[in-house]
């Protein structure tokens, strides 16, 4: 590892080869931290990766490091960053740092107005987001998109969510707002 570059890239049509292996080591992940996650298929991360709304990390050997996606909801209204996942032996790297912030910034190119959420019981996650400028919020502050808590019917912890009336779960979510970045440095007139 020490001798590889690692390139952090928007995903292309020819990354699809790496769709199971993502997909694996995302159920594998949650399995040994015995946390919740949605369940991808490698279908799903092709056409993340087809639609250009996906960032993969690579070593200059093309080989796989890490990976994550953004999705649209409420047309456009919302984004969510979702599906970070970095292989085991490149973690604690700074690997998952640059693929968030690179996701983000797709995220931000691509739909300057829309708010981003991420949801997350993951400490580092949330650290890395609140680099990034999102606020912990509730569950109402998200999408209220059906099809994005059907994702969640594959986690260990959805009969939590449902049993909550989806107000709340062990996730965090949080969201960067745009419209709050804006309002910050809106200047002051008298």
């Amino acid at each position: 590892m020490e001798d590889e570059r690692i390139i952090v890239r928007l995903a292309e049509a020819a990354d699809v080869i790496f769709a199971t292996e993502i997909t694996n080591e995302m159920e594998a992940s949650a399995i040994a931290r015995g946390s919740g996650i949605a369940k991808r298929t490698p279908e799903s991360i092709c056409e993340k990766i087809l639609d250009g709304k996906a960032v993969i990390a690579l070593t200059d050997q093309n080989v796989w490091v890490g990976f994550q996606y953004l999705e649209v909801w409420e047309a456009g209204r919302f984004i969510s960053n979702s599906g970070l996942i970095v292989s085991p032996h490149y973690r604690h790297s700074g690997i998952a740092t640059a693929i968030k912030t690179r996701i983000f910034q797709l995220s931000r190119d691509k739909y300057p107005t829309a708010c981003i959420f991420s949801i997350t019981s993951g400490l580092a996650i949330m650290k890395l987001n609140t680099r990034l400028g999102f606020e912990p919020v509730t569950y109402s502050e998200i999408t209220k998109d059906e099809n994005f808590w059907a994702g969640c019917k594959s986690c260990v912890n959805y009969d939590v969510l449902t049993g909550k009336k989806k107000c709340n779960c062990l996730c965090t979510a949080m969201l960067f707002d745009p419209a709050k970045v804006m309002e910050e440095f809106k200047p002051v007139y008298n």
